[in-house]
């Protein structure tokens, strides 16, 4: 079968991959070339077959965003909600605490994946990797998004109790863990198999302190088997962090150097309190210098954490050790945009200098260094022989004007407002800023139900019983009729 190309001509700005300085550069008024299979030119003008083509008048074209840390499940119906709560004694943070009281019934659950792959998309992600339970709706509703697609079902042993808002306790429930363990190889090889081609596995002990060392260590010994990336929450609060040192004297980096796990396929979710973080007793730096060794990737997601006070330190420092950063968003609002701008935000700040990091740093962990995380050097770019997923920025949006260097105009300011299309396999998945494979507002009118239902069963997942209002206070009082 004769494969159809598209060609867009003249593009004013092309983000595109050099070889050379293996970094994205500009091209000004170049031609891009492309059909299912990836793009067949990139450059000057395209002078080969074509079947149609578009004008690149006034655009600038980039790689899509690779997005190496994201949660479905309940995580977009916790919106509105638990922002300004945190357990005091456990450094503010809300993970243990709050986390597992939100319920989402089974019918909400395509909804859910439904809105959060649709937000990524409309915000230039073309991959994306979900870490969540297993479910009957997760790949038939990743295919049909479109969307290139790594499912991660986590699986753990112990289960997090907070005994009266002060003390972190652990269930375990090693049996339970293993039947998990298993049910999970079994989604991972489906999605590797899919025949849509654009899904893929990832095997994910879902957090480094609830699971055992053997657990762990067959873990990341089945997905080497596989060939498939492994990723594991590790390093990610000081709840965990003293949890580790209590249990083996080690930090989260150098347990999992101690079981021999740490290697250029796992991908560590946020990494955060590494011994030399100014929170941590460690003050040593040892972290930074093994994961670079070991060519380990940092998932960086500073959105979720910033809103709890806590910051890696910094990006611009994990880069100059020799550290893959790569970016997820974790949770809402699943905007990669935002994600960078806050990355970009948080490094400057906890570094300490403008300096830190660049704007084309944070767009390379966008896109190569999620791209290598993931063992692909066919996305993430824009090259000749390289996957055709892209996005197309309109230069002419209010909030791109005046131009001098767009790349620093979408992320400092337009943001998702101006993408104007996102292509993966050079299909058209987001158009006019709407996802065109999915159901995307069915999906929106949904969660509104879904998170007045997970509101009620609240008092029965807190141990306290405490109803919503108790849990997460409203951001004002509720005035009495006829005050306001």
């Amino acid at each position: 079968m004769t494969k159809e190309i598209h060609v867009i001509r003249n593009v004013h700005t092309l983000v595109a991959f050099d070889s050379e300085r293996n970094g994205h550069v500009y091209l000004h008024n170049a031609d891009i070339a492309y059909d299912d299979k990836g793009f067949v030119h990139v450059g000057g003008h395209y002078e080969g077959p074509f079947d149609s083509e578009s004008s690149g008048r006034d655009r600038m074209i980039m790689p899509g965003f690779v997005n190496v840390h994201c949660h479905s499940g309940e995580e977009p119906i916790s919106k509105g909600i638990f922002e300004d709560t945190g357990t005091a004694a456990l450094w503010g943070n809300a993970l243990y605490e709050y986390s597992n009281l939100l319920e989402i019934d089974e019918d909400a659950i395509e909804a859910s994946l439904t809105v959060m792959v649709g937000d990524l998309m409309r915000s230039g992600v073309t991959t994306l990797l979900d870490i969540a339970g297993p479910h009957e709706s997760w790949l038939p509703t990743l295919a049909r998004s479109g969307a290139r697609a790594f499912v991660a079902p986590g699986f753990r042993e112990a289960q997090w109790h907070v005994e009266d808002s002060h003390r972190l306790d652990f269930r375990w429930d090693k049996a339970r863990g293993r039947d998990a363990f298993a049910r999970a190889l079994e989604v991972v090889d489906a999605a590797t198999a899919h025949p849509s081609g654009r899904l893929g596995g990832v095997v994910a002990p879902s957090q480094i302190e609830t699971c055992s060392p053997e657990l762990l260590q067959d873990a990341v010994a089945a997905a080497r088997n596989r060939g498939v990336p492994v990723t594991i929450h590790a390093a990610q609060t000081m709840a965990e962090h003293e949890e580790l040192l209590r249990r083996h004297g080690l930090t989260a980096v150098q347990y999992l150097e101690s079981l021999g796990l740490l290697g250029k396929d796992l991908i560590l979710g946020h990494c955060i309190f590494v011994d030399s973080h100014s929170w941590t007793r460690q003050r040593t730096e040892v972290d930074l210098r093994l994961l670079a060794d070991r060519q380990t990737t940092v998932a960086h997601c500073p959105v979720t954490f910033s809103r709890s006070g806590m910051a890696l330190e910094s990006v611009g420092r994990y880069r100059r050790a020799g550290v893959n950063v790569a970016l997820g968003t974790d949770s809402y609002p699943f905007n990669m945009l935002e994600e960078m701008r806050q990355a970009m935000i948080c490094a400057r700040l906890s570094g300490k200098s403008v300096f830190d990091v660049a704007t084309g740093d944070i767009l390379e962990a966008a896109t190569i260094a999620g791209a290598r995380a993931l063992g692909r050097d066919d996305i993430g770019r824009i090259a000749v022989g390289s996957k055709a997923d892209f996005l197309v920025v309109d230069l002419r949006h209010h909030a791109m004007q005046p131009v001098y260097d767009p790349l620093r105009n979408l992320l400092h300011c337009a943001a998702e407002r101006a993408i104007e299309r996102v292509y993966v396999d050079g299909t058209c998945v987001v158009s006019g800023g709407r996802p065109t494979l999915i159901d995307y507002d069915g999906a929106l009118a949904k969660l509104q139900e879904a998170q007045d239902y997970a509101c009620r069963k609240a008092p029965e997942n807190d141990p306290k019983g405490r109803g919503m209002r108790t849990l997460a206070p409203l951001s004002l009082p509720m005035a009495r009729p006829g005050r306001a």
